[in-house]
């Protein structure tokens, strides 16, 4: 049930509903929804940004905030030691690095204008994001 209060929408659920534990991308649920499921697509470069550990994916934040470029270039050998991304399997290890690498290039040749320097940081932080799911583990089914 949903009431409009003051231009914003504020949606209730009785305490009755039983909610299902799974449930089919464009069925209808319990309250009278629809469950959307959303994926995100990525570019080439965003996808074969490695998982790595955790405390490893912090210092590349780290050193992408100071000097650009340089944890994306770190990462960049992550991947021939072993570390996985979304492109790993399509595309093979080499493939990989030679992106992250050139991830890195543009990185440090566009910090002079800030976009690099910004971009940098923001690769981190996705960085420092993968990892976390890495060591969460992957979702479990309810």
């Amino acid at each position: 049930m949903a009431q409009k209060d003051g231009g914003t929408e504020l949606g209730y659920v009785k305490t009755g509903d039983k909610l299902g534990a799974k449930a089919i991308a464009g069925a209808p649920a319990a309250g009278g929804g629809v469950v959307v499921e959303v994926r995100e697509k990525k570019g080439m470069l965003r996808a074969a940004i490695p998982t790595m550990p955790f405390p490893l994916a912090v210092i590349c934040l780290f050193l992408n905030t100071f000097i650009p470029g340089l944890g994306t270039f770190i990462s960049a050998f992550t991947v021939l030691c072993g570390a996985r991304s979304e492109l790993t399997t399509q595309r093979g290890l080499c493939c990989v690095f030679w992106l992250n690498v050139a991830a890195a290039l543009i990185q440090i040749l566009t910090a002079v204008i800030m976009v690099g320097w910004i971009m940098s940081i923001f690769w981190g932080m996705d960085m420092v994001i993968l990892a976390s799911y890495r060591d969460q583990g992957p979702p479990q089914d309810v």
